[in-house]
């Protein structure tokens, strides 16, 4: 058989030479025995082949070694956010292993246990926050000013509302309790609503601390209570509708001749009688050691101009109205009759 022949298993060199078997006839040249079974038959590079000399061709560089370790080169996992917070375990349940497996997930060192968030108390307030005590007293306190608003309310809808049963039977009471501060009227709304300007003064008789009598000038208190409510945010109930309610009221119980039409005429002058003594005290009317005897009153009534386009033609000249002197005593109090 010859040795060279193709079915040897003889591996063929470049250009289809065969290379001769190595000592023993069976090696492949390479250096390595034939028997290895290899299928490329190859050594490492730089490898002497059989007899012919020649040097077998290095494998093809697949790029440059990559000087890091397998260990090193290999892709980080990816970091999947901050855990989710889960149940808050015991220090002792969670030692330092859960600490080293929470350092390794990459969030950072964790601590032993998380402290859950503290919710704030609701206190009670106003007045459940009484004891039970001034919680009573605060019910029995409002429940009084409840049931005096509504009582108040009824009777100035009594007075107000059109003559029926309660008004007829209950008048009296009604009128008392109106009389004279809480008095309503309707001047104020259309078809005819005021359209006068009012003036109320009055002067005093004098005694004063020798004997003598002298006359006070006359104090204008409309105006005083105008200068006391402009500029004023909050102007007091006495200075907007004291005096005007008062005048207003003596108007209506007397008669052109200034006499008294019934009981509400008489409540009516002892009403304008202790507003003139309170005023007159406030302006020092009588001086030092001095003593009102008795007052007058007199008002000054003037139109209001209508507007350009209405056509109404009223008078520009004020009416005067002069009442008859009044009595007092020096406490105030007004004396019965007329000077």
């Amino acid at each position: 058989m010859d040795a060279y022949d193709t079915g040897s298993g003889a591996r063929q060199g470049p250009g289809g030479r065969e290379h001769p078997a190595g000592p023993g006839g069976e090696g492949t040249g390479d250096g390595t025995g034939g028997a290895s079974g290899s299928p490329e038959g190859a050594a490492g590079p730089g490898a002497v082949r059989g007899g012919s000399g020649e040097t077998a061709e290095p494998p093809p560089a697949s790029g440059p070694a990559d000087p890091r370790s397998p260990s090193e080169t290999a892709e980080p996992p990816p970091v999947s956010g901050p855990a989710e917070p889960g149940p808050v375990r015991d220090a002792a349940e969670s030692g330092p292993s859960a600490g080293t497996a929470e350092s390794a997930s990459g969030t950072g060192p964790a601590t032993a246990a998380t402290a859950e968030p503290v919710m704030p108390v609701d206190l009670p307030t106003g007045v459940a926050a009484l004891s039970p005590r001034y919680q009573v007293g605060a019910l029995v306190a409002l429940a009084v000013v409840a049931v005096a608003v509504c009582a108040h309310l009824g009777l100035v809808f009594l007075h107000v509302a059109p003559s029926n049963t309660l008004t007829k039977q209950h008048g009296a009471a009604v009128d008392e309790w109106v009389f004279p501060e809480f008095e309503q009227n309707w001047k104020l709304f259309a078809p005819n609503p005021l359209q006068q300007n009012i003036s109320v003064q009055v002067r005093a008789e004098v005694s004063t601390a020798d004997g003598e009598i002298r006359t006070t000038g006359w104090y204008d208190l409309s105006a005083e209570d105008g200068r006391a409510i402009d500029g004023n945010p909050v102007p007091s109930h006495t200075q907007q509708n004291e005096l005007r309610r008062a005048w207003d009221f003596f108007v209506a119980t007397h008669d052109s001749d200034d006499r008294a039409v019934g009981l509400r005429g008489t409540l009516s002058e002892s009403y304008l009688r202790r507003i003139a003594v309170l005023r007159l005290e406030r302006n020092d009317a009588a001086g030092p050691g001095g003593v009102v005897e008795r007052v007058q009153y007199r008002s000054r009534t003037t139109n209001v101009e209508p507007p350009s386009w209405s056509g109404e033609k009223v008078s520009d000249r004020p009416t005067v109205r002069e009442l008859p002197w009044w009595t007092v005593s020096g406490s105030g109090d007004p004396r019965e009759g007329t000077a």
